[in-house]
């Protein structure tokens, strides 16, 4: 506790000392009500010609406050009505010189694009932003006020873009529907305004963006005279049909090796007032979301893997927040399994055991009032599942391993002054019979100063399961850091401290408790150009950690690095990491502690110039470690080339060998055997696009990853956290030979605004033995030679709109 209150009392002599930044004039432009609704055809024609011009774009990179160009100047201007604001913008350039590769939507490429971001509530904290390139591709995305930009968030809106010899032209109609507002009778919203010269990587923004200022939407300018607009009533149908027919020839007795279905479904959004929305997927069919990179996982906790299914990612930024909701809790995989072995009887095997249950449905309720308070609401339903077990004389039965489960999200957070927030959120797992239940809760805050130079934030968190026989268990959890977040030089301290009994990991991901960590970041920023550089960063940390019961030492590391662009606009990193020795409490899997060697690691890494047709990059890093001259090599390497604006092509190579690593294998009935091993881990990806046009595309993705363990020598884990010799019966199955091949080939079409045809064909091939398999395309021609599940799915998605639906009728 005294190192708290010291640090507190620190914190709040930098806050009372602190000169405040000199922040730049906000520039303002005035909204034109039209009575004609422009065409949207990317023509600037004469309706435009009584808004204001936004220009004297300023850049951001790679040269900071540097005006632009009279040759290649930026003009935009806005206009609404009662239906729609407007934006029409005129970008001076070569013809020759604007790029303009074609993508699928929701990806930029190498084009250069304009676009805008919202700041509706005016508030420096939120964000909304709408992007089209210069071959007509549409990008949106939400924002938050430190700038993170989440590009799954979707909406329905217009756009056409033309070129002329001077340049190219863009034209955006943005319905009310698609944004959230409060319901002034005039009111001044927040915007910038960016453009991006993709062929020399400039971005310039229309309110000057200051690199050395946290934060993106607290520098935007102003767009003012909004009048009497209303939010529209917001009523949209989203229904699919798709179909799936799936081939996996592995002759399993009683279970066919193909298999095929139809499936019918929807989802649906109402906006409840101008700044709440429902979303509601009922019967959702996710068989077309990317494969899975599954490796071969040494470590005692689960491998995360991202969400790639829309409903789980599209606008949930306010559910993200304390970091207590992994959304691939629910469906694919659940943290709670019942444990059947025990009901198994004499002469009886598991046949089948399913791990990921199905989603029932889906609710989502999110937005943020006219006083900057956001509300959201999850619920999800997950059906039981049934594991199959089968007797000596082939009959079967089913018992029940994961039951029906509903989980819920509550939060409710508060802007404040100087981009500030207070957020309560709260997680909840309800599983139906007698299997537990579990609770999370959560109070969050973040307090900048007038200037946004310095910041305190944290967390405090509580953890409730309710076991089976009625008794309940707690846990606690509390965050705090603080630091210079603004100018050259920044700082940062973090105290990060759980007790032995919190588990938040129902709902969110979460791999131990029972610590007290203290992190300190100290980083120097170049953002002004050089001779030979565009920018240039350097850090260095450190960590220190220890148990939060009984105040064990667990770890200690230091670290650093240093980063500098070119003018060319090729990068290079180096980093240096120091890890102690330490003891960990995890690796034994429950068999006591063990003292982990220290080790070193270096890195260098590399980056081409990504405008230009073919670009590379990679890195290599060696990690040396102190006992049995342990060492680790990785070699990563990538090609990008770009035939032209429809076709390109990528392939990344990772080889990551091994020498006498040291870690867990298994567990006798009264020791943890750690083993001397060799590993060796390669992992191919290539991809490949064909686009059609801005709304028609190709895409295919092949990944094949091949991991070893090579186990040379046996040890015993003894009381003080050392190993000795193994002295036990010889051990089998302890080795492990891992291959997995992915193939996913997607073709999609947007037909029509929000509608949407796609072609799924997936390929999957999965090996695990225990018998080393020497030389990388062996183990390839072994995984193409073994059974492979072939699907092909085919899915119509079409967008309704109420008032559009209502327009037609009359």
């Amino acid at each position: 506790m005294k190192n708290i209150y010291l640090t507190m009392a620190g914190v709040c002599l930098a806050l009372s000392s602190y000169a405040q930044m000199g922040a730049q004039p906000q520039k303002k432009i005035a909204a034109t009500r039209t009575q004609q609704a422009p065409k949207i055809d990317g023509v600037i024609e004469e309706v435009w010609e009584k808004a204001a011009i936004a220009d004297k774009f300023i850049q951001l990179r790679p040269t900071p406050y540097l005006q632009e160009s009279e040759k290649n100047k930026t003009q935009a201007r806005f206009l609404y009505d009662d239906v729609a604001i407007y934006v029409a913008a005129k970008m001076f350039e070569h013809p020759d010189s604007i790029k303009q590769e074609l993508v699928t939507r929701d990806n930029i490429g190498n084009a250069d694009f304009f676009g805008v971001i919202f700041d509706t509530f005016k508030d420096g904290i939120n964000g909304t932003g709408f992007f089209v390139t210069a071959a007509g591709v549409q990008f949106d995305a939400k924002y938050s006020q430190s700038g993170n930009e989440d590009p799954r968030f979707n909406a329905v809106w217009e756009s056409a873009v033309t070129k002329d010899n001077e340049g190219w032209i863009v034209e955006m109609k943005i319905p009310y529907s698609a944004l959230r507002f409060n319901s002034k009778e005039i009111q001044d919203w927040g915007v910038n305004i960016i453009r991006k010269r993709a062929g020399v990587n400039q971005q310039l923004f229309w309110n000057q963006v200051d690199p050395k200022l946290n934060g993106l939407i607290n520098q935007s300018g102003v767009l003012t005279d909004l009048k009497d607009i209303k939010a529209p009533l917001r009523l949209s149908f989203m229904p699919y049909v798709s179909t799936f027919i799936s081939h996996y020839p592995n002759n399993t007795p009683g279970v066919k090796n193909t298999v095929a279905s139809i499936n019918g479904g929807m989802d649906l959004k109402y906006g409840i007032n101008q700044s709440y929305t429902l979303d509601l997927t009922l019967i959702p069919d996710f068989g077309q979301v990317q494969s899975d990179n599954r490796i071969l996982n040494l470590t005692p906790f689960e491998v995360r893997f991202d969400e790639n299914r829309q409903f789980f990612t599209e606008g949930t930024e306010l559910f993200n927040k304390g970091d207590l909701f992994y959304s691939r809790r629910i469906g694919n995989s659940p943290k709670y399994y019942h444990n059947i072995d025990h009901h198994l009887k004499p002469g009886e095997k598991i046949k089948a055991y399913p791990t990921e249950s199905k989603l029932l449905n889906a609710t989502k309720i999110s937005g943020r009032g006219a006083k900057g308070l956001g509300i959201g609401f999850f619920n999800a339903i997950t059906d039981k599942m049934h594991a199959e077990i089968e007797d000596g004389n082939g009959g079967t039965r089913v018992i029940e391993n994961q039951p029906l489960t509903n989980y819920n999200v509550i939060v409710l957070d508060q802007n404040l002054k100087n981009s500030s927030s207070v957020s309560v959120v709260n997680t909840n797992v309800i599983r139906q019979g007698s299997a537990y239940d579990a609770n999370t809760t959560a109070f969050l805050f973040r307090l900048n100063n007038k200037s946004l130079s310095y910041a305190l934030n944290g967390d405090f968190k509580m953890s409730y399961i309710t076991n089976p026989n009625g008794k309940g268990e707690s846990g606690y959890s509390y965050k705090l850091n603080t630091g210079k977040q603004s100018g050259n030089f920044i700082w940062l301290y973090t105290l990060d401290v759980a007790d032995q009994k919190f588990d938040p990991s129902d709902m969110g991901y979460y791999t131990n408790n029972n610590f007290l960590n203290h992190y300190a970041e100290f980083n120097y920023n170049v953002v002004d150009p050089g001779k030979w550089y565009n920018q240039m960063q350097s850090w260095i940390g450190m960590q220190y950690s220890q148990t939060f019961k009984g105040s064990k030492y667990q770890s200690f590391d230091v670290f650093s690095g240093y980063y500098v662009e070119f003018k060319n606009f090729w990068n290079m990193q180096f980093i240096y990491e120091f890890s102690d020795e330490g003891n960990d409490y995890y690796e034994s899997r429950g068999r006591g502690m063990y003292i982990v060697p220290s080790l070193n690691n270096v890195g260098l890494f590399f980056n081409s110039n990504r405008a230009k047709a073919y670009s590379l990059g990679g890195n290599i890093k060696y990690t040396p470690r102190k006992d049995f001259g342990g060492r680790s090599y990785n070699f990563y390497v990538y090609n990008n080339l770009r035939l032209n604006d429809k076709v390109s092509f990528g392939l990344s190579a990772t080889f990551n060998p091994g020498r006498d690593l040291v870690n867990w294998v298994t567990n006798d009935a009264t020791r943890s055997i750690f083993s001397k091993y060799d590993r060796n881990t390669v992992e191919s990806i290539f991809n490949t696009k064909y686009t059609f046009n801005n709304k028609m595309g190709l895409s295919a993705r092949v990944r094949h990853y091949w991991s070893d363990r090579r186990n040379n020598d046996f040890y015993q884990l003894n009381s003080n956290g050392r190993l000795d010799a193994y002295n036990g019966p010889t051990l089998n199955n302890t080795n492990r030979n891992y291959n997995v091949f992915n193939i996913d080939l997607i073709y999609s079409w947007v037909f029509a605004p929000g509608s949407e045809l796609s072609v799924a064909y997936k390929n999957s091939a999965e090996t695990n033995e225990y018998q080393y398999r020497k030389g990388y395309f062996k183990n390839f021609d072994n995984t193409l030679s073994s059974p492979q599940n072939n699907s092909l799915s085919i899915k119509l998605l079409y967008y309704l709109d109420y008032l559009d639906l209502k327009k037609k009728k009359k």
